[in-house]
């Protein structure tokens, strides 16, 4: 009897530990996609959408960070932990900004374990 609940058990982490390996295996570092106007009027409230992918999202591997700038400035930051997860692999976070001047906005996610694809940037010109 003892021995069969040994064996289960070994079985049984054993299980765990390919799933958790297996998932990293898929696992990639994070990316952004920046969707925004790339041209608005002087004193505009325009929305941004940054979409986040990465693979493999799971307690001890996941996106750990999501920060936006515009012109160098941070205007957004987004912060996970093992606790705290993204919603999902593929998520997306919307923030509203003000554009007076011609405005680079960057956006970058970095894994936990992988760290960050290069950051993603595109320009909002103004018209006047």
């Amino acid at each position: 009897m003892i021995k069969k609940n040994y064996t289960f058990s070994v079985s049984c982490i054993g299980v765990a530990v390919f799933l958790l390996i297996a998932s990293t295996a898929w696992a990639n570092r994070s990316s952004t996609a920046i969707e925004m106007p790339t041209t608005v009027a002087k004193g505009t409230e325009s929305t941004i959408r940054i979409t986040i992918s990465h693979n493999g999202n799971n307690w001890f591997h996941y996106t750990q960070w999501c920060k936006v700038t515009a012109n160098g400035k941070e205007i957004a930051r987004w912060d996970y932990n093992w606790n705290h997860l993204p919603e999902s692999g593929v998520f997306t976070k919307e923030i509203k900004f003000k554009v007076d001047e011609a405005t680079k906005i960057s956006a970058e996610a970095s894994c936990n374990v992988h760290g960050s694809e290069a950051p993603t940037e595109k320009t909002i010109q103004v018209s006047e």
